[in-house]
């Protein structure tokens, strides 16, 4: 009689954890305070946007309401991306409902970088108001000035991630090749 093998019983293998089951990720300590940066460039993309769409040739050059507009588009904009993030990472929470509508708050309040980056452009748009400044010149020195920015934000954050200076100017480049991009196409849509 042939001896018979034992079938290998199956080990339970481990589950893998749930949205539910996750401990909390810790960044890497050098990404850690990062985030503000992040919403500094979302920041001044969205403010040179909204400088270039804004001032339309042949209409009333309005600095104050584009002011506005600017910062009113940047708050929602920070309400819509802490709202997002806050619904993506949403699990169910022992904390109960008081512990998901402080998290929904922490979120939505971790984006004042997003707003605070647009208020060089909400400035610059109240001084031409008040200095009854030319819509070119605004326009232009607006969106020379955002450029000039990325190019700052990019940098910082390169070098607040570890990278060597040379590295650093090149991410500040990169960045401010997205201002550049909204240059050429203002000019070209205009």
């Amino acid at each position: 009689m042939t001896e018979q093998q034992p079938h290998p019983q199956p080990q339970p293998q481990p589950q893998e954890e749930g949205l539910t089951t996750r401990p909390p990720h810790s960044p890497h300590p050098s990404h850690r305070h990062t985030d503000w940066m992040f919403g500094g460039v979302y920041g001044t993309v969205l403010a040179s946007a909204l400088i270039a769409a804004l001032n339309q040739d042949g209409e009333d050059f309005t600095p104050f309401y584009d002011a506005s507009w600017v910062l009113v588009t940047a708050a929602t904009a920070g309400l819509a991306h802490g709202y997002a993030h806050h619904m993506a990472s949403h699990r169910e929470d022992p904390g109960g409902h008081g512990h998901r509508w402080r998290l929904l708050a922490r979120a939505l309040w971790d984006e004042w970088p997003l707003v605070v980056a647009t208020l060089p452009t909400v400035l610059l748009l109240t001084a031409a108001g008040l200095g009854d400044w030319d819509a070119y010149d605004v326009t232009a020195g607006g969106l020379g000035l955002n450029t000039a920015l990325l190019f700052g934000w990019g940098v910082l954050v390169a070098l607040r991630v570890g990278h060597r200076l040379g590295r650093a100017l090149l991410f500040g480049l990169a960045d401010a090749a997205i201002g550049l991009a909204i240059i050429v196409a203002n000019a070209l849509i205009k």
